[in-house]
């Protein structure tokens, strides 16, 4: 039997900080980012990824071959899965939500403070432009590619306000894990 999980939030939340903790939990877990054929996509071309190359490619995709790629992609790799938990990280526009809602899934909405996210992330330094100033963080968040996030989340069948310790956030993924 499988279980699929979506995860929507905030640019350094702690979306795959909850993948990495999932994992350890159960050798059964298959954690699968949104975003992953976009970084993949730039690592031909470039060293170090930015988010703003993501954005652009993920609008230019989504243009191009309707707003659905990226979920079109994750939901083929779903389908050769016949059990364990399924993690989908980085749901960000409603044909994402509505097709993994079609899948059964569950949606947990992770969210922070901006401040704590911009702090984050520029300790983290996985994308090229994670060290940028608070100002620029905020202006990289209105891209199209974020600005549903929060909406998404509101609807979401779970939330996660993760601005507390690294053990309060393990505690409410074992909370949230334990209803199904």
């Amino acid at each position: 039997m499988k279980k699929i999980l979506g995860l929507v939030g905030e640019t350094g939340s702690g979306k795959d900080t909850f993948c990495q903790y999932i994992e350890k939990l159960s050798k059964k877990v298959f954690c699968f980012r949104f975003s992953d054929p976009l970084t993949e996509t730039l690592r031909i071309f470039f060293d170090k990824v930015k988010k703003e190359d993501q954005q652009w490619l993920a609008i230019a995709l989504r243009q191009r071959f309707g707003n659905n790629i990226l979920g079109k992609g994750i939901e083929n790799k779903i389908k050769k899965i016949k059990n364990g938990i399924i993690v989908l990280n980085g749901i960000r526009v409603w044909d994402e939500y509505k097709m993994f809602k079609s899948l059964g899934g569950k949606i947990i909405y992770i969210t922070a403070p901006s401040k704590i996210r911009w702090q984050r992330i520029k300790k983290r330094g996985e994308k090229k432009d994670d060290d940028v100033s608070f100002q620029k963080f905020l202006e990289i968040e209105k891209a199209e590619t974020e600005i549903l996030i929060p909406k998404i989340g509101k609807i979401a069948d779970f939330k996660i306000e993760n601005s507390g310790s690294e053990k309060y956030f393990h505690k409410e993924i074992k909370n949230i894990l334990k209803k199904f």
